[in-house]
């Protein structure tokens, strides 16, 4: 990606014809810089800390100014874009996902949404163009428990992002980081269906499970996880987002801690007028089945693709049963990932 960046920096002029203004500009800038060069400043990039340069788009001078369509179009490959949500303290796991990411060859097309400054600028300065910031900005000290306000406001926001990607016309691929990819899961997105989602219920389904979304128990519930979710953009998708958010605002108290049931109940009010397709459960298993099912976990060997640490609470718990079970990577593999290791 590095080489990517500074392959297409604007050093080079385009050769269309109306835009000589952008040339005389170019030529000047290198100009400067080659004075620079010979007056042993070393390299011309310490003059543009916040900038990450890019043939189809001009960086802004401070990341504040970087807006999602930028953000979407520079991280882009095959019209797709891979979206997380990460506020500060959650950095390590989100490096432990990046690597799994990338180690099936999709880390550039990922965009970390970043929920604070202090986030926002980390990523930039070691990943340049792959971190956008959504007003308002939350509060980089505090780690949002699940089930706290300050977690329900950083997850609720989620639709808002998703349909406004797909509003811009990419196929949107969101993760929770507290997952971890075995294989490829773009092999799985079988079809052009609306949306692709994943059960996160514990009961063992048989291999050959349907795909349709699953009947709602005597409660009226389904219980559809929001936190693995592929979209295209198609009208479905887009009713099914713009539900969701209806939902959330609606039922706002309901709901507070966690946004899961209102994109439950958005799926049970659309889903005759969207194509829904439930993947895999080998494949994307819940975590209180991958985690607490060794023998299930045995039977389906090879098969898991995405696993989801969740059905369990706190960010040290996490932290430590993705250590028990070898998948916190972070530790000996940190230089898989984008973000090198932090410190």
């Amino acid at each position: 990606m590095a080489q990517q960046l500074l392959s297409s920096s604007p050093l080079s002029c385009p050769s269309i014809s109306n835009r000589r203004h952008i040339c005389l500009f170019n030529n000047g800038l290198l100009l400067v810089v080659s004075l620079l060069l010979l007056l042993g400043a070393g390299s011309p990039l310490f003059l543009f800390p916040y900038i990450s340069f890019s043939s189809s788009s001009s960086m802004p001078l401070d990341w504040r100014d970087y807006s999602l369509t930028q953000a979407a179009k520079f991280v882009a490959k095959d019209r797709t874009v891979i979206v997380c949500t990460v506020s500060y303290p959650f950095l390590p796991f989100l490096n432990n996902w990046l690597i799994s990411v990338s180690r099936q060859k999709h880390q550039d097309k990922v965009l970390v949404i970043a929920e604070d400054y202090a986030t926002l600028y980390l990523i930039n300065k070691k990943w340049p163009g792959h971190a956008v910031l959504i007003l308002p900005a939350l509060d980089s000290h505090i780690e949002h428990r699940f089930g706290s306000r300050g977690f329900f406001k950083f997850t609720s926001r989620r639709p808002q992002h998703l349909l406004q990607l797909l509003e811009l016309g990419y196929n949107v691929m969101y993760n929770d980081v507290d997952m971890v990819w075995l294989q490829d899961p773009f092999q799985y997105l079988k079809g052009r269906h609306d949306a692709y989602f994943t059960d996160d219920r514990t009961t063992i389904k048989p291999l050959n499970h349907s795909h349709d979304l699953p009947l709602p128990d005597r409660k009226g519930m389904t219980y559809i996880c929001s936190c693995m979710i592929f979209l295209r953009p198609k009208h479905g998708a887009k009713l099914l987002m713009k539900k969701w958010i209806e939902e959330l605002q609606a039922g706002s108290k309901a709901y507070e801690g966690n946004d899961q049931p209102a994109f439950n109940w958005a799926l049970n009010k659309t889903y005759h007028q969207v194509d829904l397709y439930l993947l895999s459960q080998a494949a994307f298993p819940t975590g209180g089945l991958y985690f607490k099912n060794k023998k299930w976990v045995e039977e389906t060997k090879g098969k898991h693709v995405i696993v989801h640490n969740n059905y369990i609470i706190g960010y040290y718990n996490k932290m430590k049963r993705f250590q028990d079970f070898g998948l916190w990577l972070v530790d000996d593999h940190a230089f898989e990932s984008p973000l090198g290791k932090l410190e």
